[in-house]
C-alpha cells in the first residue's frame, strides 16, 4: 500500500467558500508548498497558478483551499491540474461546477 492510497485530502462544503484573489500575487503557507516558489505567486498566470493550485489541492487545509483559492479560477484551471486520481473523485463528486475528467 502506497501513502497516496491512504492520505487524507481535504475540501471546502461549497466551491463559493474558496474567497482567494482571482488575480495579483500571493504567499502560500509553507505548509502548503515547501520551496522558494510559494512567494509572490502570481495566480494571474496559469502556470503559476496551476501550481500553487495542485500545491492546495494535495496539501491544503480546507481553510488554507479557501483563503487563497479562487472559485471561478479553480473552474477555469480545473481541466489542466494534475493530481493523484483520489483527489480529483473527492473534488469532482463533490462539486458538479468542475469538469469530470475523462
Amino acid at each position: 500500500m502506497r501513502f497516496r492510497d491512504i492520505k487524507p485530502y481535504e475540501a471546502p462544503a461549497s466551491l463559493d467558500e474558496l474567497q482567494g484573489p482571482y488575480n495579483g500575487t500571493t504567499d502560500l503557507p509553507h505548509a502548503v508548498r515547501w520551496r522558494a516558489d510559494r512567494l509572490g505567486v502570481d495566480v494571474g498566470v496559469v502556470g503559476r497558478r496551476r501550481m500553487a493550485y495542485q500545491a492546495l489541492l494535495a496539501e491544503g487545509a480546507a481553510d488554507e483551499q479557501r483563503r487563497f483559492m479562487n472559485r471561478d479560477r479553480l473552474i477555469e484551471t480545473w481541466s489542466i491540474l494534475n493530481m493523484d486520481a483520489r483527489m480529483r473523485d473527492l473534488w469532482e463528486g463533490r462539486f458538479s461546477e468542475l469538469p469530470a475528467s475523462v
